[in-house]
This record gives structure tokens, sequence and C-alpha cells, in this order.
């Protein structure tokens, strides 16, 4: 029997209070339930700098999740903070370190919503900080409905990874997908191209042609609102299995 791969998937990190009266690790069920639907051992990994390398030596995949929070504009090299933007610094300088650590070993990658975010940002590129402001006749990219339904489409690029994942249950290059963001990227990292964009012009996917299996997303594929959010996990853990 082919042994299961692991995959390591990033927490979030709350304050006291709601859940419990001492600092807690939160993670929606549905990203546990992705990785086991398609065949991976989810491992959930706590926010210690220290077991960086650890952690990407022992995972054979890694799924950097979103979260309701934003990265530092001063990591892409912006001084000014947009009122909205919401930090949560213990979280991202592991996320950082983890993510640099995950390229450097050529480990399969997901990155989801924000974690798609920060993989843009640790490889040099820089994000929007606030749709609404800078792209005024935007769609709504926080949508208003459940996030089990679709927000809008994006239309997927051919000759990409991407595309080669969805391309069964999407001939055409559209998929339906949920949206829960108010940031996107501005300029991409360096050695990244896009591989979806929103009707509005908003980056959708990324990916590293350079890398053995490096896509972001930016939406929530956990959710299995359609087909091709199967394949795309289906297509990750296919490949933390080699």
């Amino acid at each position: 029997m082919t042994r299961k791969p692991i995959i390591a998937i990033t927490l979030d990190a709350e304050s006291p209070g709601g859940y419990s009266k001492m600092p807690w690790y939160a993670l929606r069920q549905n990203y546990c339930d992705a990785v086991l639907g398609a065949g991976g051992i989810p491992f959930l990994v706590p926010h210690h700098p220290e077991m960086v390398e650890e952690y990407a030596d022992r995972a054979d995949g890694l799924v950097f999740t979103g979260g309701d929070f934003d990265i530092d504009p001063a990591l892409y090299g912006v001084h000014h903070r947009h009122e909205t933007v919401k930090l949560k610094q213990g979280r991202t300088t592991f996320e950082w370190h983890l993510m640099q650590r995950a390229f450097n070993k050529k480990k399969p990658v997901l990155g989801i919503c924000g974690g798609m975010q920060l993989m843009n940002v640790v490889s040099g590129g820089t994000l929007i900080q606030h749709i609404p402001d800078e792209i005024p006749n935007g769609l709504p990219h926080e949508q208003p409905n459940p996030r089990t339904e679709p927000g809008h489409e994006v239309q997927v690029y051919e000759e990409t990874l991407l595309h080669r994942l969805v391309n069964a249950v999407a001939p055409q290059g559209k998929i339906s997908v949920n949206t829960a963001h108010h940031q996107a990227i501005q300029n991409l990292g360096t050695g990244f191209r896009i591989n979806a964009v929103a009707p509005d012009g908003i980056v959708e996917g990324i990916e590293n042609s350079t890398h053995p299996f490096c896509l972001g997303v930016q939406w929530h594929p956990e959710y299995h609102v359609t087909e091709a959010d199967k394949n795309i996990f289906a297509g990750f853990i296919q490949a933390a299995s080699r």
C-alpha cells in the first residue's frame, strides 16, 4: 500500500477571549476534510519558528491557509498602512520562515487566499491593500452570500498548472469560486506567473513554474464549491505523494 502523504496545514491564532481565556489556535474543519478526502494526512503546525525546519522536513506538502488578517505592508516596502489592515505578526513571521523553507526544499505548496498573498510577498511581490479603494468598479470580493456558494467566476489561463488541474471539469477555463478577501496581488513575486483572473482583472491565482508544485489561489477550494476545487486538492496530494 502506498504511504499517504503528510500535509502540514498552518493554523490561525487568536487572542484570549471567545473559545478560551488563554491564547488559542483555530482552523476550519473543511481544510482537514479536503486534505483527507484527497488522500492526505493533515498535520497541523503550531507557530514555533524554531520548529520550521522540522515541520518542513517531515511534511510531504504544505497548505498555507487564509484568515481574518493581513500581511504587514512594511514587508513589501510600503510604509503606509490602510485603516482596514489587521495584523497577526506572530503568525506571519512563522509562516514566512516556513514558506521559505518549503520553497528551498521544493516541497509541494498550496497557498489559499491569504496564503497565496504570503506566497507572493515572500517572493518579492506586493499587494493592493484594499480593493474598493484601488479598483473603483471592482466586484464585491467579500461576498455577502455563504462561502459554500459561488461569489463570481474566474478565467483560468491555458498552459498553466491550474488549467491542467481543472481542465477536465472546466474545459472553457471558467470556474465559479467563492470569494472572501479585501486585498489582492499588485506586483508579482519573482518566478511567478498569473494563472487566473476575475472579470474585474483582480489576480485570482498564481504559480511558480520553476517549482515542482507551487500553486496559490485567492478563493477557498476547501469548501468544494465546484468539482474544480476538488481537483486542486487532488493534484496537490498527488504531487505530495511522489
